[in-house]
């Protein structure tokens, strides 16, 4: 067709929106999403270690016909890769939040809405009533405000509730300090109590980008906020099989393996080595998710082959945001589809479900 868009592979996509997005975004707002904590190793670290692992294709196997669909939690997905909780995204566009969760629901996945977020949770809920979403969970120091929206959240039809448990402290984040970033006038955090996010006569009201979460949660906590939600928890940001172990005999539905977009303990060791010993430990009684450096269909067959059940992806759907939208969102979902179809026949699967540990080796000793 004339003027249509030639085809384009996820990491060329990906790489083309963050260099819109650099180009567009205040240097500021793109500092917050591109920086990691520290001097930044485990940053550096995430994606290599993906394509650390070689793939092990198997030949003459009939792959005429491929899907990418799966279940995953009892969500029918079109491929395994579920839009992670970023933080604040109306910094990046006017309709943040609600064009993510439409651009999920058009591609058949799952949109996971952050606590952090600059549209209310109800109001995302409405912008694509249909699509499949989860909340992401920091649990505040009032107990009670975070019952309030965990109430609000069940009742506008959140799924689960995802548990962030690595942040007990905001990290060093170098590029942060550097560029101190303030919100634009019009854009605030809400607070998810069905309350105006910038209300005129109460500006103390909203919430700053971060802080004021509980750092004394223990692992008894997960039970609390299955029950006050009345939902299955997933717990989000396990990186030791202890702490897998700890995670299933505590009532989680499932874990997520990651170190926060490497933006929390720098030299944390990196999702792709994480992920083998969590799965071992985990031994198929819950699901396992994955995050951190997941870039093209290669790396999600990666990730499935070491035990994942699906993968989500952060900074790649966030860079689509800022540079085309709900749009170019879901064209990036596409994409990745497409490239984990082509990946699935080249190693002779027809599945997901036929990946296993036999189509991945290490090119180099695991760090730590």
């Amino acid at each position: 067709m004339p003027g249509a868009e030639p085809p384009t592979g996820p990491l060329e996509r990906i790489a083309r929106d963050e260099a819109a997005a650099r180009q567009r975004l205040d240097p500021a707002v793109h500092g917050y999403f591109a920086g990691g904590a520290g001097r930044e190793q485990t940053l550096d670290e995430v994606e290599p270690q993906w394509r650390a692992l070689w793939l092990r294709p198997r030949v003459l196997r009939d792959v005429r016909e491929v899907s990418t669909a799966v279940t995953l939690l009892g969500e029918t997905l079109t491929a395994p890769v579920v839009l992670a909780p970023v933080a604040a995204c109306g910094l990046v566009h006017p309709e943040g939040e609600c064009a993510a969760a439409r651009a999920a629901q058009a591609a058949g996945t799952v949109f996971c809405m952050p606590t952090r977020a600059t549209r209310d949770l109800a109001e995302v809920a409405a912008a694509a009533p249909t699509g499949a979403r989860w909340f992401q969970l920091y649990v505040a120091a009032d107990r009670e405000l975070t019952a309030r929206v965990l109430a609000r959240a069940a009742a506008a039809g959140y799924s689960r509730i995802v548990l962030t448990v690595d942040l007990p402290v905001g990290a060093w984040r170098p590029r942060e300090a550097g560029t101190p970033l303030a919100l634009a006038p019009g854009i605030a955090i809400a607070d998810h109590l069905g309350e105006p996010a910038h209300p005129a006569d109460a500006p103390a009201r909203v919430k700053p980008l971060a802080g004021g979460w509980d750092a004394g949660l223990t692992w008894s906590d997960v039970a609390w906020v299955a029950e006050t939600a009345g939902l299955p928890v997933i717990v989000k940001g396990i990186l030791t099989g202890e702490d897998a172990r700890l995670a299933v005999e505590h009532g989680a539905e499932a874990v997520v393996v990651s170190n926060h977009g490497a933006r929390q303990l720098d030299g944390a060791v990196p999702a792709a080595v994480a992920l083998e010993e969590v799965v071992g430990v985990v031994g198929g009684r819950i699901a396992v998710l994955v995050d951190g450096g997941i870039r093209c269909g290669a790396d999600i067959a990666r990730a499935l082959a070491l035990g994942a059940d699906a993968v989500m992806i952060g900074r790649p759907w966030l860079w689509a945001l800022a540079a085309g939208g709900e749009e170019e969102i879901t064209a990036l979902l596409e994409a990745l589809r497409d490239d984990l179809s082509r990946t699935l026949a080249l190693l002779g699967c027809r599945s997901p479900a036929e990946l296993g540990r036999e189509h991945v080796r290490r090119s180099t000793p695991p760090l730590g």
